[in-house]
């Protein structure tokens, strides 16, 4: 479970709104490489932004992960359809993440695999 620091600015967050978040941002911690989920954490701010015609609000969503932090920002009508939306952003940028900073060695197995079946399919004939 990821820690999640969940702040309201300009709007109370309920318990049921804090668990809502708690479970769809915590459960983010399966996206982060391993060897950096220790040291991750979530900062989640609920802001009420309202506009002339309607009101909305904001979901920003702050993941502090090794090497650079994450931030996800999305503004609905409904605050539990923006926590929706950002979780599936930030998902989205953890994936992108975990490609840039992953293990090595993934990498060099993907390529050696790529480099053996060329390999195979060059130089021989079907059978």
């Amino acid at each position: 479970m990821l820690r999640t620091e969940i702040t309201g600015i300009h709007v109370k967050v309920d318990d049921k709104l804090q668990k809502y978040i708690t479970k769809k941002i915590g459960n983010l911690d399966r996206y982060v490489p391993r060897q950096a989920r220790a040291s991750a954490h979530a900062v989640v701010k609920m802001k009420d932004a309202k506009t002339k015609d309607k009101k909305q609000y904001v979901c920003e969503v702050i993941l502090h992960v090794p090497i650079e932090n994450i931030t996800v920002s999305e503004s609905t009508v409904n605050m539990y359809a923006a926590v929706d939306i950002a979780e599936a952003k930030l998902r989205h940028s953890l994936r992108r993440y975990k490609d840039k900073h992953g293990s090595p060695a993934l990498h060099r197995r993907i390529i050696n695999r790529f480099r053996r079946q060329s390999l195979l399919g060059d130089g021989q004939p079907d059978a």
